[in-house]
């Protein structure tokens, strides 16, 4: 298996390692945040963003500074339920370096996109290419194999980040990005939707598959109805596991609560975000149902 060494990835993300470097040391920023920051970065890179790391090397540190701000903005808005209205989509300054249109509202419209792939690029690209940088901030002993402690983690919406110190030489696969790939990452809780129904309005799994597809296409790979039902009842839950994690934010469309409604009147269904697990639930009677906008 191809392999890459801990020196060659330095090299690799020297200019990633230069600008976290200023957050951490030039301005004093927290660690913790800093590393959320820069996977945030990392992620718009990944998202059609090119190069935006890269226009910070000859800014300022006080737009450095700037940039990291409206980013803390950006991972704010991923934990908060509710979507701010701010001037300028909330990030003008990161929309002027990168020349393109970028807003709030587009994390708030792929809440858990965003979530994930961030978490991914914590976990598998941040927490090795700057440990030793770490380690100066923290003022923290080299223990090779013994993880760090990063104040401020586990994070109450990304989670855990091991970052433990290894030798220059220690070899990495080089499956996709040092192991990131946005399609291969993704657990299959965080595609999972959680369903319940209404009484009285009695749905089947082909009906469920059935709406779902209608509405987002090919997106649904199974649905587990409730088991051991007695004869004369019927499913009250269900649990529902898409392709991918795209498939959740085009569910959800930017909200917390998605409603449904069945044949124009009946079996309100509402669709809850579980934001601290990144597993979604479905409330409501999910039958041959239109999306009801409130």
């Amino acid at each position: 298996m191809a392999s890459i060494t801990l020196e060659e990835l330095h090299t690799y993300h020297a200019i990633d390692r230069e600008i976290f470097s200023r957050l951490v040391i030039t301005l004093m920023r927290d660690p913790a945040e800093s590393l959320l920051v820069t996977a945030t970065w990392l992620w718009l890179e990944e998202k059609g963003y090119p190069n935006m790391v890269v226009k910070m090397v000859d800014l300022s540190d006080a737009l450095v500074n700037a940039l990291a701000d409206e980013a803390v903005l950006c991972l704010k808005c991923l934990e908060s339920n509710t979507f701010p209205v701010l001037l300028n989509g909330g990030i003008p300054l990161t929309a002027r370096i990168m020349e393109k249109n970028i807003s709030l509202e587009m994390f708030h419209h792929n809440k858990f996109s965003a979530i994930s792939g961030i978490k991914n690029f914590l976990t598998t690209v941040c927490a090795r290419i700057f440990t030793d940088i770490l380690q100066r901030v923290l003022a923290t002993t080299s223990i090779l194999n013994q993880p760090l402690i990063i104040p401020g983690f586990p994070h109450p919406l990304f989670g855990s980040v091991s970052i433990v110190p290894m030798s220059m030489d220690f070899d990495f696969p080089t499956g996709g990005l040092w192991g990131w790939d946005p399609n291969n990452n993704v657990s299959e809780d965080d595609r999972t939707m959680f369903l319940t129904f209404s009484r009285g309005f009695p749905v089947t799994k082909d009906e469920v598959t059935q709406l779902f597809t209608r509405l987002h296409g090919d997106c649904v790979v199974s649905v587990q109805m409730q088991e051991n039902v007695p004869s004369n009842e019927q499913p009250l839950f269900a649990r529902m596991i898409l392709d991918s994690i795209t498939a959740v934010d085009r569910i959800l469309n930017g909200r917390r609560i998605a409603k449904f409604r069945i044949n124009g009147d009946f079996g309100l269904a509402r669709l809850l975000h579980n934001d601290s697990s990144v597993t979604t639930m479905l409330v409501g009677t999910p039958g041959n149902l239109a999306p009801e906008v409130g």
